[in-house]
Formats: C-alpha cells, structure tokens, sequence
C-alpha cells in the first residue's frame, strides 16, 4: 500500500517537473530570441522542442496520474479520440524536432570549409518550413487513430487497454499496411539522422582534442 502510494506520488512529481522544466527552457528561450537583435533559429527550435515536450507530458503524463490516483473512465469517446491523437502527434513532433535540433548543431560546428556549413539555416523561414513540414506529416501519420480509439463507454470486453482510460479497436489489415509502414520509415529517417549528426559531432569534437592536445605537446618540447 506504502510503496503504491510512492509510485504514484513520484511519477506525480516527474510528470510536474517534466513539465516546468520545459515551461523554464521555453520562456527562458523565447525571452532570449525576442529580446536579440540576431534571431538565431536554434533558438527557435528549442522553443518549438520545449513546446512538443510539454504538449506530450501534459496530453501522456496527467491522464496516466489520475489513472494512478484511482479515477478511471473520465473521458468519454471524443475525449479519448482527441487526448490520444494529440499525445501521437506530440510524440512525432518531439522526434523530428529533436532530431532537427541535432543536425543543426552538428552544422554549426563543422569546419567552415566543409560542404555542410552551406546547409546551415539561413533564416527563420526555413525552419518555420521544416516545423510545417513536420506538423503535416504527423497529423497524417496519427490519423488513424481517430478511428481505433474509444472510451470505455462502450462494450470494450473484446478492446486493446490503453492506460486505463481509453481503448484501441481493432484496425484492419490494410490500415495496419498503410500506417506502419510511414510510423517506421519516419522513426528511421529522424533517428538515423540524430544518430548520424551525434556521431559526426563526436568525431569532430575528438578531432578538435587531438589538435589542442598536438599544440600543447609542440610548446612543451
């Protein structure tokens, strides 16, 4: 009973803090953006992640505490379609932008001679183009969701559970053939570029070790 109750109140506590968290980066971000004469546009993407981060932890994080607090079944068929497609959406707008964040970085701090500086971000328009892109494309991804989710208002003995609050119905074979296929291709598009972008980083930061490391060694001897 002791240890329910401090699982509970600790994943209460992560969920708050999650969530004031990315309320602090956001704000703090938004006041640096406005507040400066050059408006750098990683600024804008960590605003926007800050945004998506909050947006999943409010839509995932607060049905799931009230769940865990004993409350179940308080939404009905058209809450549970909207709070389910939005956390979908959220999820899928916190990986691209993630994985946009990434690549940027790894752009920023590439040698001025190599080819990759030409693809840095030249103007807000750009990455607002990328956030379009990214909104779009997971609003199509998710949207079957609409479809196979309810509440548990119905007679749900046959349904998939899904925390406790709403319920998954069965889809059939040609959504699941449609939708899967673009939920994967888009998982690895975004991570193999977030991989991708880490590593070259990685490297890049060795790189510069190595050379201070050299310039160190040639002044000692």
């Amino acid at each position: 009973m002791v240890w329910e109750l401090l699982k509970k109140t600790i994943f209460l506590f992560m969920t708050v803090v999650g969530i004031l968290g990315n309320m602090s980066v956001s704000v703090n971000y938004m006041f640096s953006w406005w507040g400066s004469l050059e408006k750098k546009p990683i600024h804008l993407i960590l605003i926007h992640l800050a945004f998506t981060n909050i947006l999943f932890l409010l839509l995932k994080g607060l049905p799931k505490t009230m769940v865990a607090f004993g409350l179940r079944s308080f939404l009905d068929d058209i809450g549970c379609k909207i709070i389910v497609y939005l956390q979908r959406v959220a999820h899928g707008l916190s990986l691209c932008t993630s994985s946009l964040l990434t690549v940027v970085q790894a752009i920023i701090i590439s040698p001025r001679a190599s080819g990759w500086r030409r693809l840095r971000p030249k103007s807000l328009w750009h990455i607002l183009l990328f956030f379009l892109f990214f909104w779009v494309t997971n609003a199509l991804i998710s949207v079957n969701v609409i479809h196979s989710i309810t509440g548990t208002g119905l007679n749900i003995s046959h349904l998939k559970n899904s925390d406790n609050y709403c319920y998954f119905m069965p889809e059939s074979q040609e959504i699941k053939w449609v939708v899967l296929p673009l939920m994967v291709l888009r998982d690895a598009v975004f991570q193999g570029a977030m991989g991708g972008s880490s590593g070259y980083m990685v490297f890049l930061l060795h790189k510069h070790h190595q050379h201070v490391l050299y310039l160190q060694n040639s002044k000692l001897q």
